[in-house]
């Protein structure tokens, strides 16, 4: 931005401060500016953030969400390394500043089917959203695992790879009496790679492994652990990874169906390509 310019006065101003839920935990050196009062600005997109989140590649390869979010929380200087566990305040924050706190979703009663337009106040939303404590560690035996949520980054790749496996298993044509080595291989190679991506993932969830002698915090030495541990210390790292997601995920909308009156739970999903789109 250039301060000499005259028409800056009318320039974009913050419509909305929020509060981190990792408190700025969990960000490398640079990545964050955290001001004295502990509360980002947001700024409502830009009709260049709006051309950038409606780009398919940019959507698919998590781009398009990292220019919004470096556009519209300018302290933030690497929306690659946003914890996880910041990822949904941040972007409902965004939403609010740029179309207000209401918003209208569609959902189907899954009694009667009927498909109707209901409202929710964003806001109500922003103050469920609580962050997981990270800070009690895994001890078995005479080791202590240490946890920290995943990134924006780890979550992008991990989609992407996830995706393209699973298309692999669509285009593979295997009905019963028909599969050819070539098939069986494919299906054994994908398999290969999706228990890969798992160790993967609870990895780059582990902060560090305390021992006896050593303070263990480097990714390929965590990642070697994890596929030599002993299965009953990988599942107890698994559930504790998987339980601690889900403390992080926005509690999900009790909605009445407008037509049988049946009360039913609807989560509420932050799907760039429509949450961001303007209310009519």
């Amino acid at each position: 931005m250039n301060p000499n310019n005259p028409l800056s006065q009318y320039f974009r101003q913050p419509a909305i401060y929020i509060k981190l839920p990792s408190q700025g935990n969990y960000y490398p050196l640079g990545t964050l500016e955290m001001p004295t009062t502990k509360e980002l600005p947001v700024f409502p997109m830009t009709a260049i953030d709006e051309i950038t989140y409606r780009t398919p590649d940019a959507l698919f390869n998590g781009q398009a969400v990292v220019n919004v979010i470096e556009s519209c929380v300018p302290n933030i200087k690497d929306a690659w390394a946003i914890p996880a566990i910041d990822l949904d305040t941040i972007l409902v924050a965004i939403r609010i500043a740029s179309y207000g706190h209401q918003m209208d979703f569609s959902t189907a009663c899954p009694k009667c089917n009927n498909d109707d337009e209901y409202g929710i106040d964003l806001r109500t939303v922003l103050d469920s959203i609580r962050a997981p404590d990270y800070t009690q560690p895994i001890k078995q035996g005479d080791i202590e695992i240490y946890f920290k949520p995943m990134t924006y980054k780890n979550m992008s790749d991990n989609n992407r790879m996830q995706f393209d496996e699973q298309r692999l298993f669509q285009n593979i044509n295997l009905t019963e009496g028909n599969a050819d080595v070539k098939q069986i291989a494919a299906i054994s190679d994908a398999l290969k790679k999706m228990t890969e991506m798992t160790v993967m993932a609870l990895s780059q969830s582990i902060m560090t492994i305390k021992t006896p002698t050593a303070m263990v915090n480097e990714p390929e030495f965590i990642q070697e652990f994890m596929k030599n541990c002993d299965r009953s210390i990988f599942n107890r790292i698994q559930q504790y990874v998987i339980e601690h997601k889900q403390q992080a995920e926005m509690q999900s909308l009790t909605i009445m169906c407008k037509q049988c009156s049946t009360e039913y739970q609807q989560q509420l999903t932050l799907d760039m390509s429509s949450f961001f789109e303007r209310a009519s």
